[in-house]
């Protein structure tokens, strides 16, 4: 262990050996027992600090801020109310559903568009045709001779 990496390990944990990690413990207490001059700072800075934390108190909270702050959250009935209940929800079911009936709709009028009934009769033939004697690609030309 270097001091290098004492002092970070003193800076992360602090001075109390305790506290540090127990892989690194006894390379610490080595180089510790060496008296190495930055080695002692390291610790000595590491001790004056804990003494500054220890002695730290957090004052408890004001009733008055309590009271506050309970007064400002959500009351439980509109953080328990169910999704079916809360305004808008219905709103991008429905936007879903209609962007399906748009692309349906898109389709069945390309098709009827770009695609003319081949019928011998006078008659065009049906879409709801269930022989399979005409059916709308049934006069389309063969491309792969060409």
């Amino acid at each position: 262990m270097t001091p290098e990496r004492f002092r970070r390990l003193t800076e992360a944990y602090g001075a109390m050996p305790e506290h540090w990690p127990l892989a690194e413990r006894a390379e610490a207490k080595a180089l510790l027992a060496q008296h190495d001059p930055a080695v002692l700072a390291a610790l000595a800075e590491a001790r004056s600090l804990d003494l500054v934390l220890s002695r730290h108190d957090v004052a408890a909270p004001e009733s008055d801020l309590i009271r506050r702050i309970l007064a400002s959250a959500p009351s439980a009935s509109l953080r328990q109310a169910p999704s079916w209940k809360r305004p808008n929800w219905w709103i991008s079911g429905a936007g879903l559903v209609g962007v399906g009936v748009a692309g349906i709709a898109a389709g069945v009028l390309a098709i009827s568009l770009t695609a003319p009934f081949s019928g011998s009769g006078a008659t065009p033939p049906s879409l709801f045709d269930q022989t399979g004697e005409s059916t709308v690609f049934s006069n389309a030309s063969d491309w792969s001779d060409q």
